[in-house]
């Protein structure tokens, strides 16, 4: 990674609401972490090198609430700017009441101007969107909810 793409997503943590950010890679780690002071809030950086592969991420479906046990979500993949629809004069890829299937692309999602696809893991019908285009999502965060 370069340092001008280093200070990019200093940048955009800064200018989010999001607090802390995590980018792992099979050569180095990277970690970003907003601490707030009396004057206001300050990126923190720290790097470290990673001799062995990066684990595997387990599988972005979680449990939610009890009295939403029958459904689960698609978790965001990685840390971006969220897209609900191809572009700004396209439908969106999937709407509250439709069935998604497995593979099928559910959003997109912006890191360091790169727009990657990101696709369902489950199959069903989405219930809730948990996000806004727009919105910065960190790894893991919840996108849709599904039944």
């Amino acid at each position: 990674m370069q340092i001008d793409q280093i200070k990019e997503l200093i940048q955009l943590l800064d200018q989010s609401s999001v607090h802390e950010m995590e980018l792992e890679t099979s050569d180095f780690k990277l970690s970003l972490k907003k601490e707030t002071q009396q004057t206001g809030s300050v990126p923190v950086m720290q790097t470290q090198a990673i001799a062995s592969p990066a684990p595997q991420v387990e599988e972005n479906i979680e449990q939610l609430a009890p009295e939403k046990a029958s459904y689960r979500t698609i978790t965001s993949p990685m840390v971006g700017t969220f897209y609900s629809r191809p572009a700004p004069d396209k439908e969106a890829f999937v709407n509250v009441g439709e069935r998604v299937e497995s593979g099928q692309v559910v959003c997109i999602l912006e890191a360091m101007k790169l727009f990657n696809d990101v696709e369902a893991e489950i199959s069903g019908e989405i219930v809730e969107v948990l996000v806004t285009d727009g919105d910065l999502v960190e790894f893991g965060q919840p996108l849709f909810s599904v039944k």
